[in-house]
C-alpha cells in the first residue's frame, strides 16, 4: 500500500493546476519586480549593506529552523568579511557559521554554475566542518547509507511523519534530480521551479543531516537563476521561521499525497510573497538613506559631516540614542567643541539636520527626514 509520494510509479512526474496559481504568481511577480527595481537603484555602498542585512537574516533564520542559535555578532563578522565590509570590533568567526555563509553566497553569486554532485558535497562539507551534527557523527560530503525517518513523540510511542527513499536508491534519485534541474532552467516559471526544487530535494532527503538547509539554498539558487541576479534581496527562511508549523504540516501532507503539487506551490508562493514584503521592512533604513542622499546629493559637506550623517541614517528614524549632541559629534569626529558646533550649525543651515525643541545644555539634533 502506497504511503509516500516517492513510492508512486509516476514519481517524480509532478503536476499542478496552473489556473489556480496564476493570479497569486502574477501578484508576487509584481512585488518582486518593484523590489528589484528599488534595489537596483541603490548606490554600491548601500547595495553592499542591503546584501549584508539580508544575508545575515537568512543565515540566522535558516539555522534557527533546525533548532540552532547563531551568535548574531559572529554572523555579522562572517558576512562582512566575505562582502568586503568593515568588521572591526566584531568577534572572530565560527567555522560552522562561515560554512553556511559561504554556501549561501555560492548559491547566488555563482548561480550560473551547474549544479552537480560534487558541488552539493562541497556545500554539505561546509555545513558540517567537524563531521558531526551536534554530538552525532555523520557521513559528510556523501549521500546517506542509512534509513531516514522523521519522527516525534517519546521513545516507544514515536509517530512517523515521513520515511525517506531507501538509501540504495539515492544515487539514482539524485541523478534524476540533477537532470530535472538542468532541463527545467529557463523552461519553467521560476517561482514554480523553485517550489518544486525545494519539495523534490527535501523529499529525496539524500544526506544524513542538512537536507532542509540545502533545500532552502537550492530555493535561493533557483530564484537567482530566474531573476538573473547575483545579489540576495529577500530571506525565505525568515518566513519559514514564522510559519514553521505550517511548513512541516504541508510538507507532510504533500509527501503523503499524490503528484499534484498545487497546494504546496500555493503555500510556497505565498511564503515568497511575504518574504518580499519583509524585505521592504528589513531594508527600510537602506532605502531611506538612499533617498536622503539622492535628495541632498548637490549639498557640499566635508567627510566628517558625511560620516556623522551616515551614522544617523544607518540607525534609522528615531533610533539614534538621545539624538545627536555636540559632545557626540566631537566623539565621532575627534574635533574641538568649537569646530563641532560650527559643523553642526552648517548642517542645520543646509537643512540636513534639524534642531530639536530642547534648549540649553539639552539641545540636540536629528536628521531632517
Amino acid at each position: 500500500m502506497q504511503q509516500y509520494v516517492w513510492e508512486l510509479s509516476e514519481w517524480p512526474q509532478f503536476v499542478w493546476r496552473e489556473k489556480e496559481l496564476l493570479s497569486l504568481i502574477s501578484a508576487t511577480r509584481l512585488k518582486q519586480g518593484q523590489l528589484i527595481e528599488r534595489v537596483n537603484h541603490l548606490w554600491e555602498d548601500n547595495l553592499k549593506r542591503a546584501e549584508a542585512i539580508i544575508l545575515e537574516e537568512e543565515t540566522i533564520k535558516t539555522a534557527q529552523i533546525e533548532g540552532e542559535r547563531y551568535n548574531p555578532a559572529s554572523v555579522r563578522s562572517s558576512v562582512n568579511r566575505r562582502l568586503g565590509l568593515d568588521y572591526g570590533g566584531l568577534p572572530k568567526t565560527e567555522r560552522h557559521v562561515d560554512g553556511l555563509v559561504e554556501v549561501l553566497l555560492d548559491a547566488t553569486l555563482a548561480w550560473q554554475k551547474p549544479l552537480t554532485k560534487k558541488r552539493l558535497f562541497a556545500w554539505h562539507g561546509a555545513l558540517f566542518p567537524t563531521g558531526y551534527s551536534g554530538i552525532s557523527k555523520i557521513q559528510v560530503g556523501k549521500f546517506r547509507s542509512n534509513i531516514v525517518q522523521v519522527v516525534s513523540g517519546p521513545v516507544g510511542r514515536e509517530k512517523v511523519h515521513f520515511l525517506a527513499p531507501d538509501a540504495k536508491n539515492i544515487a539514482q534519485e539524485m541523478k534524476m534530480f540533477f537532470q530535472w534541474w538542468k532541463k527545467t532552467e529557463n523552461h519553467l516559471d521560476g517561482i514554480i521551479r523553485a517550489g518544486i526544487a525545494h519539495f523534490y530535494f527535501v523529499t529525496i532527503h539524500p544526506f544524513d543531516d542538512g537536507n532542509g538547509r540545502i533545500a532552502r539554498v537550492l530555493t535561493d539558487m533557483a530564484l537567482a537563476q530566474d531573476d538573473k541576479l547575483s545579489r540576495r534581496y529577500y530571506s525565505f527562511s525568515n518566513e519559514i521561521v514564522k510559519r514553521r508549523a505550517e511548513y512541516y504540516q504541508i510538507l507532510q501532507t504533500t509527501q503523503k499525497g499524490g503528484l499534484d503539487l498545487t497546494e504546496w506551490l500555493s503555500w510556497f508562493t505565498q511564503c515568497f510573497s511575504s518574504a518580499l514584503d519583509n524585505s521592504e521592512i528589513l531594508l527600510s533604513n537602506i532605502f531611506a538613506k538612499a533617498e536622503f542622499w539622492q535628495k541632498h546629493h548637490q549639498v557640499e559637506i566635508n567627510d566628517r559631516q558625511q560620516k556623522v550623517i551616515n551614522k544617523l541614517l544607518d540607525s534609522g528614524k528615531d533610533q539614534f540614542t538621545d539624538n545627536l549632541t555636540t559632545r557626540k559629534y566631537m566623539g565621532m569626529t575627534k574635533i574641538s567643541r568649537r569646530s563641532a558646533i560650527r559643523e553642526i550649525q552648517d548642517l542645520v543651515k543646509k537643512k540636513i539636520l534639524k534642531q530639536n525643541l530642547q534648549q540649553g545644555r539639552n539641545v540636540n539634533y536629528d536628521i531632517n527626514w
